[in-house]
């Protein structure tokens, strides 16, 4: 049996659309899943709809179930929560997360989703990729128990890094971003917050996440002597200019690249599987809600993205809502 479902491609850099697929049975190792939610990221993923991948990064951007290649024709996406219909026993009636790209349903090994924890609602657990590149960029930036810290970027990653941070003992955590809207998120997450002129300085360790040269100069400002820079930034096909002269060798100041493609080799015994169900296991804090500050319908999408890319509808985490039919069509 042949199984109708949806998908979202973008056509060309600026346009996307949706597009009939058809799915076989699961074999089977294999699960079939009907999506509840998926989640766009702003950062990452309106980058891949303007076009913006450079390519000589083409390999290292593909998201798992990617089809297609960039600039496109591309079905891209990485935030997929939904309900096993079919598969493995322990599996079928589960919510699961899964780094799918937006589809009403689809079918993939058994060993790609994870089990939402129960205390987690379905419509929360679309954070986990983002939650997850929070907890690998702490692994590799190892803060400790009262060291000054500051978020400089209040997108998605920069958020979640910081809603992190928050539980740490005895730190000073402040989010630092030039939209001051991101106030009200900050003291939802239990952080202060800072315009950059505004930033509190002598901080042991910044982490960065705004994508601009400015913001990471910035950071490299507010750092104490010996201070590090976790940089998590993806810039696509920008250059970015630093200001390396001045104090930046007489204060021994350190810039560290963090990418969730990797492990931390700070966590050597865990894997990623490890990572992503500790992830999730995080998200179990309702205050990370705050994260989701748009939602839409699946069949929206077409509009809504070019309006999230250009900045038309301010958002970290815009949520993607699917049709509730409960079974699947065929063809």
């Amino acid at each position: 049996m042949i199984r109708a479902a949806r998908a979202f491609w973008l056509s060309s850099p600026g346009r996307g659309e949706i597009r009939d697929v058809a799915l076989a049975d699961p074999a089977e190792d294999e699960v079939l899943v009907r999506t509840l939610f998926s989640g766009v990221s702003r950062g990452t993923e309106t980058l891949v709809f303007r076009g913006g991948v450079p390519r000589s990064q083409y390999t290292a951007m593909r998201a798992p179930f990617q089809e297609g290649d960039f600039p496109g024709p591309v079905k891209y996406g990485y935030l997929n929560v939904g309900v096993v219909e079919e598969g493995p026993a322990d599996l079928v009636g589960r919510t699961v997360f899964c780094l799918y790209p937006h589809q009403t349903r689809y079918v993939v090994p058994a060993a790609a989703v994870t089990p939402v924890p129960e205390r987690v609602p379905a419509a929360r657990a679309v954070l986990a990729g983002t939650v997850e590149t929070a907890v690998n960029a702490l692994w590799d930036a190892a803060p400790l128990v009262g060291d000054r810290i500051a978020v400089v970027g209040g997108g998605m990653v920069g958020c979640s890094v910081a809603a992190l941070l928050a539980r740490f003992p005895g730190v000073r955590v402040q989010l630092v971003d030039a939209d001051p809207g991101r106030a009200q998120v900050a003291e939802a997450l239990g952080v202060g917050f800072a315009e950059p002129a505004a930033a509190l300085g002598e901080c042991d360790l910044v982490v960065h996440a705004s994508a601009t040269e400015q913001g990471l100069a910035r950071s490299l400002e507010l750092l104490a002597a010996e201070g590090t820079v976790v940089e998590l930034s993806w810039y696509g096909d920008r250059r970015v200019a630093l200001p390396l002269g001045e104090a930046f060798h007489s204060r021994r100041l350190t810039i560290r690249g963090s990418q969730v493609g990797t492990v931390s080799p700070a966590r050597p015994g865990r894997t990623y599987a490890d990572r992503l169900a500790l992830a999730l296991d995080l998200l179990a804090d309702p205050a990370l809600d705050a994260l989701v500050t748009g939602e839409c319908d699946f069949a929206e999408l077409p509009d809504v993205l070019p309006r999230l890319a250009s900045g038309e509808i301010p958002a970290l985490c815009h949520r993607v809502r699917y049709p509730d039919d409960a079974r699947p069509g065929t063809v």
